[in-house]
């Protein structure tokens, strides 16, 4: 039977981002669902100090609904999707960026709902917690003043990140574009960047969810290496496939590059598209 992709975004990220890919895998004959996250897509908070004229005194404390949003909430919650989806055949689980964290808890918890995991540019902790892999020298090539410079709030003071996403300043937008969609034209850029959502969640979990040998490890999975991403650099993309591989020796990843930045794959989706479809063809 054909499988379904269940698609789980990144940071600040949606559901939305991803229609362009299920357009191409629709037209190759492949069923596909996008989730939102606890908080995300419509669940999300606009706050109208965030529209124009904005008020950013206002925006650094307006409150947000995805406010005390946890990774357990995340994985509840794709976990109610997969086990409505698997009623229809394999499931294919795709995480892109921070939601490659989400996809290793759901297969630590309930691997028996997953056909293959997929990770694009994903987070994939095995030896440290996620924060703690941004003091590694595999991330030294990533420049965190890009995203700092868009931040809005402090987090202390909102229980979340949040991020002004709708910004004029050149500085900022020109570091975000390098970080994230260097090889994107200005106007995808901005367009893609007014798909995101201002509110991110603060858990991205502890040791407890690293992945796990006798869970995560069991299930075949895939890495897809996004050759030119800045705000991931190729360096950990491949820490990451070494340390699933010495976790699981006997179970290693299938590794697949795709030429792009860390979003440039979501604009113009064809060739992941083909490779995904590849992939399930196995």
């Amino acid at each position: 039977m054909s499988p379904t992709f269940v698609l789980v975004h990144g940071a600040f990220a949606n559901s939305f981002s991803f229609a362009p890919l299920q357009a191409e895998l629709a037209l190759r004959g492949l069923r596909s669902l996008a989730v939102d996250l606890p908080g995300h897509g419509f669940a999300a908070t606009f706050p109208v100090e965030y529209q124009a004229p904005q008020d950013l005194a206002g925006l650094a404390s307006a409150p947000g609904a995805i406010k005390g949003v946890t990774l357990a909430d995340n994985a509840a919650h794709v976990i109610d999707v997969l086990e409505r989806a698997r009623e229809h055949g394999p499931v294919v689980l795709v995480g892109h960026s921070r939601g490659g964290v989400t996809v290793t808890a759901v297969a630590n918890a309930r691997p028996d709902l997953v056909d293959r995991l997929v990770y694009v540019s994903a987070w994939a902790p095995v030896d440290l917690d996620v924060g703690d892999y941004y003091a590694e020298p595999e991330m030294a090539s990533f420049d965190p003043a890009a995203v700092a410079g868009a931040a809005a709030a402090n987090p202390a003071d909102v229980g979340l990140l949040r991020c002004n996403f709708r910004t004029a300043d050149p500085d900022v937008l020109a570091g975000l574009k390098a970080a994230f969609l260097a090889d994107g034209t200005d106007d995808e850029f901005r367009t893609f960047l007014n798909s995101f959502q201002p509110d991110e969640n603060l858990d991205v979990g502890t040791s407890d969810d690293r992945a796990q040998a006798a869970t995560w490890g069991t299930l075949p999975r895939t890495f897809v290496r996004l050759t030119h991403d800045a705000s991931m650099p190729l360096a950990m993309q491949d820490r990451m496939i070494r340390e699933g591989d010495a976790l699981t020796p006997d179970n290693p990843y299938d590794v697949r590059d795709l030429s792009s930045s860390h979003l440039g794959w979501l604009v113009h989706p064809a060739p992941a598209a083909d490779l995904l479809a590849e992939v399930a063809s196995r």
